[in-house]
């Protein structure tokens, strides 16, 4: 748009993003950091949570060494207390709250003959009851300021089970709370909506030591055949939560470069 600032084209300027698990190994780049630095980038004030605040301070100095501004707070969003104080932190440090990308969540391979049942409660509480949480402090602040938008990423494992199974059916919770908290809170002037990323390569998914050989299985698994990386979730996930996604809400963005086109594979990593 000819004469606009990146700013001005998605209507960040003068409003507050909280980012979960916006933190990352070292310099890496997963979906939470991206998303944290393209907020930035947008001219939102950016509140960066991670449970190792290191990682978030980590986040926040990329920003400001971009020119950005953004401030790291460490919690545990599977504690409602904690989310609750960090919505709290994030509106004093900021003086409001326009927008929540929740990005947490964790990974478990096994049928639900195999699952144990305590395993499986962790992946509900960390990869569901968080986003319920972080939303529900997160949207009383979201009206007081007029409204916002809350993005939260679920996965393509969602929409293709394969041999994941607690991890496919938190997933699958995720986008359902999306429409859910959509249809509840549209009278509030929020929008809610979900990204559905594919086999992204992100800190997530190379910590576990993945061999070269499995990552160009997971880069053939696009239509597409290039690697996804975790600035295109972030991109994504700026675009639902921009003015130019005004007239979107309750809607599932999958970002796979068209993985779930094609027949399911049974890639080594969750995605």
């Amino acid at each position: 748009m000819p004469g606009s600032s990146l700013a001005d084209v998605f209507g960040f300027t003068g409003r507050v993003a909280l980012v979960s698990g916006g933190g990352a190994a070292g310099d890496g780049i997963g979906n939470g950091r991206a998303t944290a630095i393209l907020l930035a980038r947008a001219g939102a004030r950016v509140f960066v949570v991670d449970r190792d605040l290191a990682l978030a301070e980590r986040t926040v100095r990329m920003i400001d060494d971009e020119g950005g501004t953004a401030a790291a707070c460490a919690a545990d969003v599977t504690d409602e207390s904690q989310c609750r104080d960090m919505v709290a932190a994030a509106v004093q440090r900021f003086g409001r709250l326009d927008f929540l990308s929740n990005n947490v969540g964790i990974g478990s391979r096994a049928s639900v003959v195999d699952e144990d049942p305590e395993v499986w409660r962790r992946v509900m509480q960390v990869n569901v009851e968080t986003m319920f949480l972080a939303s529900k402090h997160a949207i009383p602040a979201m009206r007081r300021s007029g409204g916002g938008a809350i993005v939260n990423v679920s996965s393509i494992s969602a929409l293709r089970p394969r041999g994941l199974t607690a991890y496919s059916t938190s997933k699958g919770a995720v986008i359902a709370l999306t429409r859910a908290m959509a249809v509840d809170h549209g009278k509030d002037n929020i929008r809610v909506n979900c990204v559905a990323p594919g086999p992204v390569y992100t800190p997530m998914v190379y910590g576990r030591g993945m061999s070269e050989q499995a990552r160009d299985q997971r880069r053939r698994a696009s239509v597409l055949g290039i690697e996804g990386t975790g600035w295109d979730v972030g991109n994504a996930v700026r675009f639902l939560l921009s003015d130019q996604a005004r007239y979107i809400t309750g809607q599932t963005l999958v970002v796979d470069g068209g993985a779930t086109l094609v027949g399911p594979a049974r890639e080594s990593q969750e995605y």
